[in-house]
């Protein structure tokens, strides 16, 4: 294997397949990239069993083949390397090196044979799909943030996207939740979606896919079925496996009957609740609101440290009301508000907050209060 390929197509695919690699492998090649050169291209596979990503890009190939090497080294390599450089890329069989020079630098990587590098099983696709990058990661990075990081409850530690009805016919609908926080993002159904299983797509799956979302002009091909979820462009396939769990029925907990209406300049409240956090020890973090005639008094109460207290003008009408949550949940649900004002519907200080972007019904978010 021989090859040419500028220092900056390179970095982006290597990078992408050493994120996948996971730091600590009892299996000595699942630190390692498979590089298959081929034709106009080299395609960089990586895997941890779980996840299976390709980063196919074009290249100047001079020999075909292919080899393994050390993911994260190579990656720091490359990396380390001069902005506009032209990097050549030579496997030396007889040595079992991979030989990588670019300018003045020259460098002899230790190699492992690409015939042990794993295969992700194959798997019939129930259900296949395009969507546009910019409405997958609307799904996706609304919901993420109330992924579980319990393991014990393995089944909240992604994502659940599935079909689901909504109030004007069916949506793709993703779903996350940690029993303390829930968001629920719907956006319209893609044909060929009909008979799509839901599947609850794992954290690190969630953080991969990101990477291949920010193009807004890319068109996603996803795949689904029982056990995988393959996201794909003509660049790169990520493939992984799903958690193989039932995802809680999470409608139950999304209040319906909350009728206190507030209405606040989502990113004024949001900083407002960081100033105010501020002295609050880091174990409760919580943050009192104290509800009155267009009037919100946020406050905190830490014995160690002190007081504060900061007061908004909003949009409230109804009796007075005082409750309790943890800051942190409420900066991270006030952080997902694209529109100017966020709208918290309340019932009483015992009961769950419901919390949209202005008249917008496609995303909600709930969050449990806290006793303060």
């Amino acid at each position: 294997m021989k090859f040419s390929i500028e220092r900056a197509d390179l970095l982006k695919a290597v990078s992408q397949a050493q994120s996948v690699v996971e730091r600590r492998n009892t299996i000595p090649i699942l630190a390692n990239v498979l590089m298959s050169a081929d034709g106009s291209d080299v395609s960089f596979k990586a895997t941890d069993l779980d996840i299976e990503v390709i980063d196919k890009t074009a290249a100047q190939v001079e020999r075909a083949g292919g080899t393994t090497v050390n993911a994260v080294l190579f990656h720091e390599i490359v990396r380390k390397l001069p902005d506009g450089a032209l990097v050549q890329v030579e496997e030396d069989q007889t040595q079992g090196r991979l030989q990588v020079r670019a300018g003045r630098s020259h460098f002899q990587l230790a190699t492992l044979g690409r015939e042990d590098f794993p295969v992700m099983a194959t798997s019939d696709y129930d259900a296949n799909f395009s969507c546009p990058a910019p409405v997958l990661r609307r799904l996706f990075d609304k919901t993420r943030f109330a992924i579980s990081t319990e393991e014990t409850r393995y089944y909240l530690n992604g994502v659940y996207m599935h079909v689901a009805e909504g109030d004007d016919g069916r949506k793709l609908r993703c779903v996350a939740t940690d029993g303390h926080r829930l968001a629920r993002v719907d956006a319209p159904l893609p044909e060929g979606l009909e008979d799509m299983p839901g599947v609850i797509v794992p954290r690190k799956t969630v953080g991969e896919l990101r990477k291949l979302l920010d193009d807004d002009d890319a068109v996603i091909a996803v795949s689904v079925s029982e056990t995988k979820i393959r996201f794909a462009t003509p660049q790169i396939t990520l493939t992984s496996k799903v958690i193989d769990g039932t995802f809680p029925d999470y409608a139950r907990v999304i209040p319906m009957g909350n009728t206190r209406k507030l209405e606040v300049d989502a990113a004024d409240f949001a900083k407002a609740v960081d100033r105010v956090a501020t002295v609050s020890s880091e174990r409760s973090r919580a943050v009192k609101l104290a509800l009155d005639e267009d009037r919100l008094t946020l406050s905190v109460n830490s014995p160690d440290s002190g007081n504060a207290e900061e007061e908004l003008a909003v949009a409230y009408g109804d009796e007075r009301l005082e409750i309790g949550f943890n800051a942190k949940y409420l900066q991270e649900i006030a952080g997902q508000v694209d529109r100017e004002n966020a709208v918290f519907m309340f019932n009483n200080a015992g009961d769950p907050t419901l919390m949209r972007e202005g008249d917008d019904q496609s995303a909600i978010y709930v969050v449990m209060p806290m006793r303060v």
